[in-house]
């Protein structure tokens, strides 16, 4: 195994400069890329004991209509769970850190959005803009929750602040908005933050793959039974990974910057949250709370972000540290504070 150099514990943000940060921020990425490295038997591991349960559950949920579709709806949670582990796998795939060669990624990213419904390579790319633009106020738009300034607001028509105003409320962001994103619009090519001529064979080929699989499962359970049993197993998982998507990059002092002030290795140190969950739920979650790790190097598998985490004590005590209950106080946050640099809530923007 890679082993990085002593790193020593860091003094307060606060007392840093924007240069001793920056350097701060190439020093950690340098030491996030000894983690790099991909284990074939713990990859192999991983894909095969999270797919066996998630299909054993999903066998539990469809004998369980015959006991009580209450206990089909709570076997819907660690099913949603298990799937969104299977997004992470996929998620991995995209940034070429599951598997030693790309052809060997792409194929299984291909074969896990069957179970997904999110087209790989359309979404591997708009992914990758994230990746390279997060942060940055001038390249907003693809790949990440759209955010406006306080005085981009206030220069909008009314209807136009109104609309933004639903967009944002988190009820139809993350428990309407998510699972119709992932359902629905992600079946077209329209209407996306790309150009339908350059998504059209990603997204046009799932959805033909899919009339096919999930068809062929339709013919075998019946249509009732596997909607009942695949919809709120959807629900969950587009619903877990739509709160994580948001609370990765949306909290009070995340990193904002002009794009000519704008740093790539603040962005992941600053822009994106370490979020503390409990063991189980970071296991389901594919340890993807350790968000400032993966913005830093996307090439880490996340079986491995855990150790190099436990690895600087730097990256422990850097980033933004949300628990649950106080990642609670990030769903007012809507518009982002340019003077003050913070993103402020619509009553405190006044």
């Amino acid at each position: 195994m890679n082993t990085s150099e002593s790193i020593a514990p860091l003094p307060e943000v606060q007392s840093l400069t924007l240069e001793e940060l920056k350097a701060l921020g190439q020093k950690l990425a340098k030491h996030c890329r000894n983690y790099r490295d991909v284990s074939l038997r713990r990859s192999l591991t991983q894909l095969f004991v999270t797919m066996g349960l998630f299909l054993g559950t999903f066998a539990l949920m469809r004998w369980s209509l015959d006991i009580s579709y209450l206990l089909t709806l709570a076997l819907a949670l660690p099913a949603g769970g298990l799937l969104v582990r299977l997004f992470v796998i996929q998620h991995d795939c995209g940034h070429r850190a599951f598997f030693k060669s790309t052809l060997a990624n792409d194929w299984l990213g291909r074969i896990l959005s069957l179970f997904t419904v999110t087209p790989y390579h359309f979404w591997k790319r708009t992914h990758a803009i994230h990746h390279a633009s997060c942060g940055n106020l001038e390249k907003r738009g693809i790949g990440d929750i759209s955010t406006l300034t306080i005085k981009e607001y206030r220069g909008l028509p009314f209807l136009s602040r109104l609309k933004y105003r639903l967009y944002r409320n988190p009820i139809i962001l993350i428990l309407i908005g998510t699972p119709i994103n992932f359902a629905i619009l992600q079946r077209l090519p329209f209407g996306q933050p790309l150009p339908a001529h350059q998504i059209w064979r990603s997204v046009l080929g799932l959805d033909l793959a899919l009339v096919f699989f999930l068809g062929g499962l339709i013919y075998l359970f019946g249509a009732g039974t596997f909607l009942a049993v695949y919809l709120p197993i959807l629900f969950v998982a587009s619903c877990v990974g739509g709160w994580l998507f948001f609370v990765q990059h949306q909290y009070n002092d995340v990193y904002w910057e002009q794009d000519e002030e704008w740093s790539f290795h603040l962005a992941g140190l600053l822009g994106s949250s370490y979020y503390v969950l409990p063991k189980a739920v970071q296991w389901f979650t594919g340890s993807i709370g350790l968000h400032h790790i993966h913005h830093l190097d996307s090439r880490i598998p996340n079986y491995r972000l855990q150790e190099c985490l436990n690895a600087s004590p730097e990256l422990l005590s850097i980033p933004k540290k949300l628990h649950f209950f106080e990642s609670l106080k990030c769903i007012p946050l809507a518009l982002w504070d340019e003077d003050n640099k913070k993103l402020v809530s619509f009553s405190e923007a006044g």
